[in-house]
């Protein structure tokens, strides 16, 4: 048996619920601090809160707190943390420096602009933006002024000047000269503001990026601006800088807001659109029994129909989802009904989307942007159309999109990180021909779904399995698209989550390519950036 790690220290952390204070105890080992799920349990535990209880957490300056950042806050000492159990806006204080900047875009509204600062005047010490709106709505003017204060912004700093090149001549931003507009912009806005700029100057900040770079705007979010910064989470490239400069900083952050956080969405309950009849009660328990004995396809497909809805109250059920492939056993030897159970929750148009989007928009853009990232030997073997040894190109294709979406850590600094590569064998593994798949399936560890391609060799695929707990569900049609089409819908027909490894990866098909959960499910900004990249040439 190993031995237990031993800890180091005991570090308290202030947690702010309401009214109530209290402080969780947060232990250090030579493995590292307690995980952010460990730490959400304690502090459940310690507000006497229900167990299933879902906690939204923000620091004091109003940034979201979420696992990827829990550790390097508490080496950085000192945390406090505010708690909320539901999502709220950002409550602004309306001051003579500031008024609130949230509103949505508009050409249409009436609005004045009283009077903006440059952004890169220093004359005095409460430079501030000062916008008035009348309606809430976005200006021309508005745009405009923020649009010039990063323009300004850039032009008086070092290297600011070769970004506003870079774009003029490519008409996008590479991801490298992106990181050096936040960093610039953040540096400049610091200098005038101080380590915590108002919210109004971030959002307004956020406008101007757009503004001034119209390709790095994201049509499908509310404003375009959310993955620079959004005002009601908290989140984005600039807060996520504003935040890393406060860390590196002995200046105490604001208190602020409260975060947004989103369900999951291949788990989370919805209203589906099925208007088949459907079975219950010992009807239902009629149908089941039908369906284990029965060979007449079209009548198991019928039926499989008809018990949609008692399914899926089954897979939500934590308790009794292992069971569904023993109630429901024809999903592993009747094709097409991943497919049909989709098309009952979300309707036809919406399941046809990934098949008729990717080959003619999404696989030529991506392709074209992973030509920019610095190359390996997976990526080349990716990229070589020509070979003989890998997956087609259409598979290709999407396996290219987890390089430009890598996994982000997770946990603890001190656990394995995983790279683009060993991402891939998340999404799809191979398998020689004549091998035995039972024999592959019990080597296989528990976790979420994934492909497995049968075949003589990986660009001639025989035969495509969706394997999830275990078992190998056949897919109905033989190309890799196809294949993948199922992969990614059995995640909600069964109620599974994404592997964390994959989760811009998944929330980026999910959301950019089959337009589910829109403003819904939780996008980091680098979902939100790439999308507006694909759309601007659109």
């Amino acid at each position: 048996m190993l031995p237990e790690p031993r800890m180091l220290c005991i570090m308290l952390v202030k947690v702010r619920f309401g009214e109530t204070q209290k402080y969780v105890k947060v232990a250090e080992t030579e493995d590292g601090y307690d995980d952010f799920n460990t730490f959400l349990q304690k502090v459940i535990q310690k507000l006497d809160l229900p167990l299933e209880t879902e906690l939204h957490l923000t620091d004091e300056s109003g940034t979201e707190v979420d696992a990827d950042v829990f550790e390097e806050l508490l080496q950085a000492g000192n945390l406090t943390v505010r708690v909320t159990l539901e999502k709220s806006t950002v409550a602004l204080q309306h001051d003579l420096s500031y008024t609130s900047l949230e509103s949505p875009m508009s050409d249409n509204s009436s609005g004045s602009v009283s009077g903006v600062s440059s952004l890169v005047s220093s004359d005095s010490s409460d430079a501030t933006v000062i916008v008035h709106t009348n309606g809430g709505r976005r200006t021309h003017a508005e745009r405009e002024s923020a649009k010039e204060m990063v323009r300004n912004a850039l032009k008086a700093k070092p290297g600011g000047q070769f970004i506003l090149d870079e774009y003029d001549k490519m008409k996008t931003l590479t991801d490298s000269t992106r990181r050096k507009l936040v960093n610039l912009l953040v540096a400049n806005m610091v200098e005038i503001h101080g380590r915590s700029p108002p919210i109004s100057v971030r959002t307004t900040c956020a406008l101007g990026i757009i503004s001034l770079f119209p390709s790095l705007r994201d049509p499908y979010s509310d404003k375009g601006y959310e993955h620079f910064y959004d005002p009601e989470s908290g989140s984005g490239y600039l807060a996520w800088r504003i935040k890393t400069v406060q860390r590196n900083t002995a200046a105490q952050p604001q208190r602020c807001s409260t975060s947004t956080t989103y369900q999951d969405s291949p788990k989370r309950k919805r209203d589906v659109l099925c208007t088949d009849k459907q079975l219950l009660g010992e009807h239902c328990h009629e149908a089941i029994s039908f369906l284990k004995h029965s060979t007449d396809e079209s009548a198991i497909k019928e039926r499989m129909r008809a018990t949609f809805q008692y399914r899926q109250t089954l897979v939500q059920d934590q308790q009794c989802s292992s069971t569904v492939f023993d109630i429901f056993p024809r999903f592993l030897d009747i094709t097409g009904l991943i497919e049909q159970d989709f098309t009952m929750m979300f309707g036809e148009e919406v399941s046809g989307r990934f098949l008729a989007k990717w080959p003619t928009f999404f696989k030529p853009r991506i392709l074209a942007d992973c030509k920019k990232l610095t190359s390996n030997e997976h990526i080349e073997d990716l990229m070589s159309l020509q070979q003989d040894s890998g997956w087609d190109s259409d598979l290709s294709s999407i396996l290219l999109l987890v390089h430009l979406l890598p996994p982000t850590p997770k946990g603890h600094k001190k656990s394995a990180k995983i790279s683009p590569c060993q991402a891939v064998d998340h999404v799809v593994r191979y398998l020689q021909m004549g091998a035995s798949v039972e024999t592959f399936l019990a080597g296989v560890e528990p976790g979420q779904p994934f492909l497995l391609g049968v075949g003589e060799k990986k660009s001639s695929i025989q035969r495509y399995y969706v394997i999830i707990d275990h078992k190998a569900i056949p897919c109905k049609a033989q190309t890799s698209l196809a294949a993948f089409d199922e992969l990614f819908k059995a995640h909600f027909i069964f109620s599974v989550s994404y592997h964390e490894s994959l989760y811009n990866f998944y929330t980026f098909i999910q959301t950019t390519v089959f337009n589910i959960d829109i403003g819904k499910a939780k996008e980091t900004p680098r979902v939100k950036e790439l999308r507006a990249r694909f759309f601007h040439d659109a």
